[in-house]
């Protein structure tokens, strides 16, 4: 899905030191993903976060640093 790989390379970038925080806005399959994508950030040693949105069917992620 485009949506998970987006988020999986934002998780990339924050691991690799590249951003300290991305933002994924507007996800239509945000809830779907967000447990696989919070384990793999977990295993990255970085975090995945929701963020409110305006808008009922979307969903912001947030991708940042544990400190």
């Amino acid at each position: 899905m485009g949506e998970e790989r987006l988020v999986r390379e934002a998780i990339l970038m924050v691991a690799s030191h590249g951003a300290p925080r991305v933002l994924v806005a507007g996800l239509t399959f945000g809830e779907q993903i967000l447990d696989d994508c919070r384990r793999s950030a977990l295993e990255a040693g970085v975090r995945v976060r929701t963020r409110p949105t305006a808008s009922e069917d979307r969903l912001d992620l947030v991708v940042e640093a544990v400190h």
